[in-house]
């Protein structure tokens, strides 16, 4: 691991202060940023502790909620009014990691984790335009199971790692940050990027900003959420495909549909095309069937994940049907 400077910060104001100083990066639960230090994947100078920073889950006037980024993912996916009005939430975060890593992982964290690619994390040999933009990519004629069929480009195919956020991308959530420039709200869609020919970014944050929290909206009246994650084992493994969904029937009509999927793109992928199918049609596994079908359309499977697509369509349709006929809440 290469030294570094490291500092508690005291509040806000005090985190973008010292995260204003080049090579500073701020540290959250650690769960992901101390792996990829030790790996020397990522080397700053300096670690700002943002740890003990406000940390509330608080009620909104329109019946939504706050979420601060320093929440914890056990006390988010634990809390009352989550498991009541999103369970999606709560279980996508059950789903990603064991109590040990929920208990110290960070709500801002989760949201800026990065790729679990194989070959992101090999400095020793292996060619990585995220880690060395410029390098290569080894995945595309790799071992690249696990990697996207959507929206890669021919310098990344890595995926996003992230349940949490599969849910919070099917959630419509907001994200607050504060920075140098003062404070702005991201949609939740907008805050990763597709890797383009700059795959080492990964979200569209400026330097030194930081996430501050989460809101998420209110669900319509109604309306059922789950999230199924599909994986090679059962003992937190990272997805192959998973989804997460909100459903609304009004008689046997679709009035209200959110779908996301993850494992599949280099950020949570928004189902717009699907969606758009669904909305006012019959609640049948046809339909749902044929709109994951249009949602895949433009997939461009590596040799080792052909299968995904299928699976991912199997898998929207299964819990489409659970949430329709009231198996999943």
């Amino acid at each position: 691991m290469t030294p570094f400077d490291y500092a508690r910060a005291a509040d806000t104001a005090d985190a973008l202060r010292q995260g204003a100083v080049a090579g500073t990066a701020y540290l959250g639960g650690g769960t992901n940023l101390v792996d990829l230090m030790r790996e020397t994947v990522a080397r700053p100078a300096r670690l700002v502790d943002v740890s003990t920073l406000p940390a509330a889950i608080d009620e909104t006037a329109d019946g939504g909620l706050t979420i601060g980024a320093a929440v914890r993912n056990t006390a988010l996916a634990e809390h009352p009014a989550v498991r009541a009005r999103y369970p999606l939430l709560s279980r996508a975060i059950l789903a990603g990691a064991s109590a040990q890593i929920r208990n110290m992982a960070t709500v801002g964290g989760n949201l800026l984790q990065r790729t679990r690619c194989t070959y992101f994390y090999d400095t020793d040999g292996s060619r990585c335009n995220k880690r060395e933009p410029g390098a290569g990519c080894d995945a595309r004629e790799g071992f690249n199971r696990i990697h996207a069929v959507l929206g890669a480009s021919d310098a990344c195919v890595a995926t996003h790692p992230s349940d949490m956020c599969v849910a919070l991308a099917a959630l419509d959530a907001t994200v607050h940050v504060a920075g140098p420039g003062g404070a702005r709200t991201i949609p939740f869609a907008d805050l990763h990027r597709l890797p383009g020919d700059r795959p080492d970014r990964d979200t569209h944050l400026d330097p030194g900003e930081l996430v501050t929290a989460v809101a998420l909206p209110p669900l319509p009246d109604g309306a059922r959420s789950t999230y199924r994650k599909v994986r090679d084992r059962a003992s937190y493994a990272f997805a192959l495909v998973s989804v997460a969904a909100v459903l609304e029937l009004e008689g046997d009509r679709i009035r209200h549909v959110r779908i996301a999927f993850g494992g599949v793109a280099h950020k949570p992928w928004r189902a717009a095309t699907a969606e758009a199918a669904l909305l006012g049609a019959a609640a049948t596994r046809q339909a749902f069937l044929d709109a994951a079908a249009a949602e895949f359309a433009d997939a461009r499977p590596l040799r080792d994940n052909a299968f995904k697509p299928a699976l991912a369509t199997r898998t929207l349709a299964a819990v489409l049907e659970d949430l329709s006929t009231g198996v999943a809440a």
